[in-house]
């Protein structure tokens, strides 16, 4: 604010500094001004870097991949394990295996309300999970082996993602056509012709999901009653809410996600990473061979200034998750090899020879680009690492086998009764309770001896037989395939000592298998 006189106010006047000849001079009265150094004088301000402006998204939208149909051996094989993978999934249920009138004839079948796994011929209880803990680490193992020799051929070619995008993609180029035809459909405004291609095809999506989930729920009950149920509505509830929930993951996944799943969501490509080394197979673009690149006319004017590759860019076009492979190793590529299928057709095309885009070890990458030989990629299953792995492999599956070859199919565990841990009888026997436990793992009913070692004396009767009858041995029989538990009463004479003994378990077939668990009898006087 200004006065009468054309002066600022106290509270209006310019406190900016005027530097002359290194002396600061402020432009307020004299009296109040005082003369300083500029150094002294000079307000600082920080230096601030230019701002960036923000981006107007943080995520950066899904582009649809088309990719356009190729044949070739890659192709082939891709086919092959697809249907050999789907066919395995889809029929398994349905086989049947006959294991006698007391047992399921599903050839396999996760039974959780008899907490029992059969494949085929093998019958997995609760107390035998380490064998499913050794198909996993076989499983593990395997995954090792394969990533060690050939990358990431699992990711390629048996990944359920995969597989299922590989099936969903099949379905979009039968409805909409191949890439072009799906490129001009997915820019089209929306029509009738648009609204019906694309709710057909979605209908499609949604029975392939119905059928995944539904294959999945035949393999814990028995596949015909439980399909008869299913459609009857008589089915459990979480038989509906397992289907519904694996629906739609399943078109989720692999109709419109698919790429991505493999790209952000998957950790396995990250693991992988790790586990790849320099003699791993990998899907390869030579640069040293394609580079610099130009188009055949260029290239027939000037043979020495173009490589092989003539930037057609068939390679990224069949590509199932968009990648360019001439960019170089990346996380988004599956090492399906399509891409070399659709190199080597262009190659063959115009005459050159193939393997521009190959399976290569980065060893023979950095050989061949000074100027060896390629060599076979199948040599590269033979090294030390991959040999190392098949062993571990073998060994633990070796293992498995022998442990189920030996295996008996009769079991005992035995729980002595902790309180009162013995009771003193009128006539100073001492008598100790127990609960056993018999396992019958075979599929008919079976008589077991019970038998005691190692305690002189001893006789034992149970809730079913009666005290008069009480022996040293009793038999008793299991029903099939079940675990029955006996109450037993052991009773020793006056003055027998805490000591250890055996209970014995023969089975009264032909087989005569026995199980014997060691426990203890408490008598007076145990500290």
């Amino acid at each position: 604010m200004s006065n009468p006189d054309g002066q600022k106010s106290g509270g209006d006047r310019d406190w900016s500094v005027v530097v002359e000849d290194g002396i600061a001079k402020s432009n307020e009265p004299v009296s109040s001004a005082v003369a300083e150094p500029a150094a002294t004088t000079r307000r600082h301000e920080p230096h601030e870097p230019p701002r960036q402006p923000l981006p107007e998204k943080l995520y950066k939208p899904r582009e649809p991949v088309h990719n356009k149909r190729v044949r070739g051996p890659f192709r082939t094989f891709k086919w092959l394990v697809m249907l050999v993978t789907l066919g395995i999934y889809y029929v398994t249920p349905w086989i049947r295996w006959d294991r006698g009138p007391y047992a399921p004839d599903q050839a396999v079948l996760v039974d959780m309300a008899n907490r029992r796994f059969y494949m085929f011929g093998i019958e997995i209880w609760p107390h035998e999970f380490y064998f499913v803990a050794g198909l996993l680490i076989m499983a593990g193992i395997g995954l090792f082996l394969v990533t060690s020799a050939v990358g990431r051929a699992w990711c390629g070619y048996a990944c359920p993602q995969t597989v299922w995008t590989d099936l969903f993609q099949h379905v979009d180029r039968l409805i909409d056509g191949d890439r072009n035809a799906r490129i001009r459909l997915d820019r089209a405004p929306w029509t009738w012709g648009k609204v019906f291609r694309r709710g057909f095809k979605w209908t499609i999506y949604a029975l392939i999901g119905l059928v995944t989930g539904g294959a999945w729920i035949l393999y814990f009950a028995d596949a015909p009653t439980l399909f008869r149920d299913f459609f009857a509505g008589e089915a459990a509830p979480v038989a509906y809410i397992t289907v519904a929930v694996l629906t739609l993951t399943t078109v989720t996944l692999g109709g419109f996600m698919r790429e991505q799943v493999c790209i952000y969501m998957c950790p396995w490509p990250r693991i992988q990473t790790a586990m790849l080394d320099e003699k791993s197979l990998i899907v390869t673009y030579k640069d040293w061979r394609g580079e610099p690149r130009g188009s055949v006319k260029k290239a027939k004017k000037e043979p020495e200034k173009f490589g092989d590759c003539i930037d057609c860019t068939q390679c990224v076009q069949v590509c199932p998750t968009g990648i360019d492979i001439r960019e170089g190793p990346q996380v988004g590529c599956i090492t399906c090899a399509l891409c070399i299928d659709a190199c080597d057709k262009v190659m063959a095309d115009i005459g050159r020879p193939r393997g521009l885009i190959d399976y290569a070890t980065l060893e023979d990458c950095e050989r061949e680009a000074n100027g060896a030989e390629p060599r076979s990629p199948w040599r590269t299953l033979l090294r030390p690492r991959t040999i190392a792995y098949f062993l571990i492999w073998g060994s633990i599956g070796l293992a498995m086998l022998f442990a189920l070859g030996v295996r008996s199919h009769t079991d005992l565990t035995v729980s002595p009764d902790r309180n009162p841990p013995f009771m003193l009888m009128s006539d100073g026997s001492v008598r100790n309770s127990f609960t056993l436990k018999l396992r019958n793992m075979e599929s008919r009913p079976r008589d077991m001896e019970i038998s005691i070692e190692g305690l002189p004396g001893a006789v034992m009767w149970s809730d079913t037989i009666n005290r008069r009858d009480a022996a040293a041995t009793q038999v008793v029989t299991v029903p099939a395939d079940q675990t029955r538990a006996v109450r037993a009463y052991v009773m020793v004479p006056e003055g027998t000592e805490t000591r250890d003994f055996t209970f014995r378990i023969t089975s009264q077939d032909e087989q005569g298998e026995t199980d014997a668990v060691k426990t203890r009898f408490s008598a007076p006087g145990d500290s």
